[in-house]
């Protein structure tokens, strides 16, 4: 019996110390960036879209419901998420942070991907994590003397198959295909083959490697970040996903009409630019329900990559001690106010979704309303895992309403030329560089058509302090 107590204790306390050393472990990050991204997902109540693996992650975490880009353009928004910061409303964003670097490093913070390499993780991108994919820049997207974020990746990835580089791959439709003109390039296209035929079957393998190499080769935490470029323009995905959406009910665009007076209304130039065999989605309902269409079949062609991506993480034995984001780097008009894309500060232009997911997680599957802002991902990454947050950062950290779904969030802020934005629980208040203003009463007009400004002086001049504390924070 002695003996046997004796090994019951051994047991017990080998058990204890694993437990403990597991505990200790650097937590993982996995972080999944999704270009053009609308919350218009089966877990965010778009019961028509075909979201299987982000609905089911968003069951397993926390969705924002309320979730707000800083600025409507992929290279300015992911320049927020990767530094935490404001900062320019220009594509170019993270390049010219770059060229800043080369000259006076010492006036340059860490970006997000540098912070965690500094404090003991493995680093790597693959796919569209900056604003390149692989995040060089030259010619066509490859010289690897022109980084996009010096110092943030041990490794940075763009499998680029047959589309012969990151430039192609980026507009890539199948088997090779690369936009040398956009007006010869079909604006959506659906072939039959797997889910390699377009660019992200290849980023997602090359995702699942990485996956592998980084859970069974490394004793160092890892912070993956993985770029699908799907939903962006040209719309191309492997037919099946297209005939997910046969039969199925297309609701009506709530707001499809130009707005009057000032906002910042555009004319679709990146979408308008395609061949559209010269139709025009604001004058034919049956083209821009076709658009429609097609734009859902690479939601759930995207969806489809993260649901890989997930699953080897799950198999790799690493989800238990990985925290996951997924992140839509900006909305995306589908005929909302008569806009076709991005590059407004209309809500539909500024609303992404975001999921955070991280191990034992309390109150899992409840969504919050929060208002929050992708600078808030960095400082939130930090507090997660247990990293000091940069005092450098915009944002604050979303860990209590992680804790907490019912935990209310804060002012969202946005820019794009000079123009700026806020989001409250009850507004969108825009100002323009002339004094012209936009405010909208989201309680009683969620789709943004009545501007109220000029009836509600004392609301607007409220808005305005909390609008000027933003901009007067962007370095």
């Amino acid at each position: 019996m002695k003996q046997i107590r004796i090994v019951f204790i051994v047991l017990i306390s080998v058990f204890t110390s694993s437990l403990i050393a597991q505990s200790k472990k650097q937590k993982n990050i996995l972080l999944i960036c999704i270009d053009d991204l609308r919350p218009e997902l089966a877990s965010f109540g778009a019961s028509y879209i075909k979201s299987p693996n982000i609905d089911k992650l968003a069951s397993e975490g926390r969705a924002f419901h309320n979730h707000y880009v800083n600025s409507p353009t992929c290279g300015a928004s992911r320049f927020t998420m990767l530094t935490g910061m404001y900062g320019t409303s220009k594509n170019d964003a993270l390049f010219l942070r770059a060229k800043t670097m080369a000259k006076k490093p010492a006036e340059v913070n860490p970006s997000m991907p540098e912070w965690f390499r500094n404090n003991g993780y493995t680093t790597v991108s693959v796919g569209k994590v900056s604003h390149h994919p692989g995040g060089r820049g030259g010619k066509n997207w490859d010289d690897p003397n022109v980084i996009e974020m010096p110092n943030a990746w041990d490794k940075h990835l763009m499998p680029v198959a047959e589309w012969e580089h990151p430039r192609g791959g980026m507009h890539g439709l199948a088997n090779g295909e690369i936009r040398e003109k956009a007006n010869e390039m079909d604006l959506f296209q659906s072939v039959e083959g797997e889910d390699t035929i377009y660019p992200d079957g290849h980023i997602t393998n090359e995702a699942l490697n990485q996956l592998d190499e980084l859970t069974h080769n490394s004793e160092k935490p890892f912070f993956l970040a993985v770029g699908i470029i799907r939903p962006h323009l040209p719309f191309g995905a492997p037919k099946k996903y297209l005939d997910l959406y046969e039969g199925v009910d297309i609701p009506k665009i709530p707001s499809p009409e130009k707005p009057k007076g000032k906002t910042t209304w555009h004319g679709s130039g990146e979408f308008m630019k395609y061949n559209r065999w010269g139709k025009n989605p604001n004058e034919d309902t049956v083209f821009a329900e076709e658009v429609r269409r097609h734009y859902a079949a690479c939601v759930s062609y995207a969806d489809a990559q993260v649901g890989k991506i997930i699953s080897k993480l799950k198999e790799t034995g690493a989800a238990e001690n990985t925290i996951v984001v997924l992140w839509g780097d900006h909305g995306w008009n589908l005929g909302d106010h008569a806009i076709w894309g991005k590059h407004n500060l209309f809500e539909e232009g500024v609303h992404s979704p975001l999921i955070i997911l991280y191990p034992n997680i309390k109150k899992k599957g409840k969504s919050t309303k929060a208002i929050v802002e992708t600078v808030d991902i960095f400082p939130t990454l930090c507090d997660l895992t247990g990293l000091d947050i940069p005092n450098f950062a915009d944002g604050k950290s979303l860990k209590s309403q992680l804790k907490n779904p019912k935990k209310g969030g804060h002012v969202a802020f946005g820019y794009r030329n000079g123009v700026h934005t806020i989001r409250t629980d009850k507004y969108r208040f825009t100002v323009y560089k002339n004094g012209e203003m936009e405010l909208y009463n989201h309680k009683t007009d969620p789709y943004e058509t009545k501007n109220i400004a000029l009836e509600n002086p004392e609301e607007i001049e409220r808005l305005k302090l909390m609008l000027n504390e933003k901009i007067s924070s962007v370095k």
